[in-house]
């Protein structure tokens, strides 16, 4: 049995218990069996009073109601217990709150509970405990990130449409020093964005970047072992860290980032609710302003802020920032062509190959400003990347006209495969031939002058090739043009090609060449 206090020793019980001071805390400074504490505390906590009404209360009052080990009143807790298992077996059901149930039990008996005390008998008879373990965070060794679940919004000033943008948060959870920013997507290229903005505020690198299973960072999600994508791999390889995602619906291993996103609603959402931005720019440059006194804010309980904890001891355990700026990486797969180059769809161009790559399938790495080539994992060749169409891009060492692959391919070899169609045609390729800085590049616009015969016939090649030379365009798809337009089927008239005067009749609102010189 509860062995029975004096009055006095329940009001110091009392006050020690709100002055949030353990069971075990308030034993060893009363001289009290802890399982006494335990229990009286238990009864001060199903009492209807809370625990700064019975401190007020005088030495007869506390003693009259407490003047046994048990304050319950047996029919009514009976009566409350048996309804808590009904709402046990709702807890499940989808739309389920606590207060609903409590609403429900007050209006079906005489003497209810006070909600707090229904919830509390409503723990306590079933409490679920979880296996979890208090994670140690070591200074600079990780940086969890997360996107907040409620979006921000910019506003367009033509139609006054809201933008809906989402907001990035990161923080090193040793420190807790927080990192917010807004951009427009979740997709790969913001995320990465994101992530080197995040470390060029912190001033350096961690070791690992715990992000969440989102789709713009890990291709296959998994428990044990996710597969991060490309990017964001060679994004870690660039910034000499790793990239540990958390398991799948485990939102506890990055408890600390989930809890910096419902701060980052109270300190930088609230405080702009009524605020109005047009631009991204001018909505990230409010979160500076506010992130910054947000990590100025002490702790209750460490007298110290984020800023200064980190300042003091994080920021010397990160590793140094790499010395150029991460370009994010897209990748195409394309064939060395018997000409030497690879082609680069999203441009419509050509790059050059070591001429011994030749047939060889090759992987095209390439940013807003370079292209690479890879054969096997190895960088074979690298270009600097130019916006245009039908470009070929050259690298002279990559060229080998004497090479067994080109022992056929020459300018006598096309010459004689175009005289067999006639001599304009023959003129024509030799055109191309002379045109064309590397003959490499003319060697394949030459063939396709030349198989052009097979669906319109050597005769009308060779005037189309006549028409095309006589306006100088030694192009394959000029010749083309002419053939699909019926071009060659018409006489040709000398003085349309001699005339040097423009058939455009003189104007005071057309400008000639001389005002855009």
């Amino acid at each position: 049995m509860t062995k029975k206090l004096d009055p006095m020793d329940l009001k110091q019980i009392i006050s020690l218990h709100i002055d949030k001071y353990s069971n075990r805390a308030i034993s060893n400074t009363l001289g009290i069996s802890r399982n006494t504490i335990n229990n009286y505390v238990q009864l001060f906590i199903s009492c209807d009073k809370d625990m700064h009404e019975l401190l007020e209360l005088d030495e007869s009052g506390l003693a009259e109601l407490f003047s046994s080990k048990t304050t319950i009143n047996n029919t009514r807790y009976d009566g409350l217990m048996k309804y808590l298992e009904s709402v046990k077996q709702a807890r499940n059901h989808p739309g389920f709150t606590f207060l609903y149930h409590y609403l429900e039990y007050k209006s079906s008996v005489d003497n209810p509970y006070g909600y707090t005390q229904f919830m509390e008998h409503y723990n306590r008879k079933y409490t679920k405990l979880k296996g979890s373990m208090k994670l140690e965070h070591k200074p600079g060794n990780e940086m969890m990130i997360d996107f907040a679940g409620k979006h921000l919004h910019i506003t367009n000033k033509e139609t006054g449409e809201l933008i809906a943008v989402e907001v990035f948060v990161a923080i090193l959870p040793c420190s807790q020093y927080t990192y917010v920013e807004a951009c427009m997507s979740q997709k790969r290229e913001d995320l990465i964005s994101c992530i080197a903005n995040s470390l060029t505020f912190y001033g350096g690198v961690p070791r690992a970047i715990v992000s969440d299973n989102l789709k713009s960072a890990v291709s296959r999600s998994s428990k044990y072992e996710p597969q991060i994508n490309k990017s964001l791999k060679d994004f870690a390889l660039h910034y000499n860290c790793a990239v540990n995602p958390t398991r799948a619906y485990s939102p506890q291993d990055k408890a600390l980032v989930e809890n910096a996103v419902n701060l980052a609603y109270q300190r930088i959402y609230y405080p702009m609710r009524n605020m109005t931005f047009f631009t991204l720019t001018e909505l990230n440059n409010q979160i500076k302003k506010l992130l910054e006194s947000y990590n100025d804010v002490l702790f209750q309980r460490k007298e110290s802020s984020r800023k200064e904890l980190f300042q003091s001891f994080e920021r010397s355990e990160l590793k140094a920032l790499p010395q150029t700026s991460y370009q994010i990486k897209d990748y195409r797969r394309a064939k060395v062509q018997k000409i030497g180059y690879v082609y680069f769809s999203p441009d419509k161009n050509y790059y050059s190959a070591p001429y011994r790559f030749i047939g060889k399938q090759t992987q095209l790495h390439f940013t807003k400003t370079i292209v690479e080539v890879y054969y096997n994992s190895t960088r074979i060749a690298i270009h600097n990347r130019i916006i245009g169409k039908g470009i070929y891009v050259t690298i002279k060492e990559h060229l080998c006209s004497t090479h067994q692959a080109y022992k056929d391919w020459s300018p006598e070899y096309f010459k004689s495969l175009a005289k067999k169609h006639g001599q304009f045609v023959e003129l024509f390729i030799d055109g191309i031939i002379d045109q064309s800085k590397y003959p490499e590049i003319a060697y394949k616009r030459a063939m396709g002058v030349i198989q052009l015969h097979r669906a319109y016939g050597s005769v009308r090649l060779n005037n189309a090739c006549q028409r095309a030379i006589l306006g100088e365009a030694f192009k394959y798809q000029y010749v083309k043009n002419i053939l699909k337009n019926n071009l060659d089927k018409e006489q040709i008239c000398f003085e349309d090609f001699t005339q040097t005067s423009t058939h455009i009749p003189k104007h005071d609102n057309i400008r000639g060449s001389n005002t855009y010189n």
